[in-house]
């Protein structure tokens, strides 16, 4: 991250003399340290602020999820389905019993009854 994007070589170089002129010598290194602590700060703080803004992204995008998945479980889209597979197959099953049920009596007939 680039604070300073406009700021070349030269205009540091021209600050830093008006600094040593308007201060002094004495009393530039301790604003100097002013300016990197102030500077500091201000990193932290747009570290700071970035972070809060990713985590509140992420929770919207959590929150819409969660949002989705309640609309999803309102609709009962799956039950939906299922029932209208088993509505579909009750036909099917029906006649497997009863096909079954035919076999089973048939083999519990003694064998003279069976060739009519």
């Amino acid at each position: 991250m680039n604070l300073m994007p406009q700021i070349g070589f030269f205009e540091i170089v021209l600050v830093a003399v008006i600094a040593l002129i308007v201060v002094g010598p004495r009393d530039l290194p301790r604003l100097m340290r002013m300016a990197g602590r102030l500077v500091a700060q201000a990193r932290r703080m747009a570290g700071e602020f970035s972070a809060a803004f990713n985590q509140m992204a992420r929770e919207t995008e959590m929150e819409e999820m969660r949002r989705e998945i309640e609309s999803l479980k309102r609709d009962n889209v799956f039950a939906d389905a299922k029932r209208s597979i088993e509505d579909a197959t009750k036909p099917i099953e029906t006649a497997m019993r009863d096909e079954a049920a035919e076999i089973e009596n048939a083999a519990m007939k003694p064998v003279g009854e069976r060739a009519e």
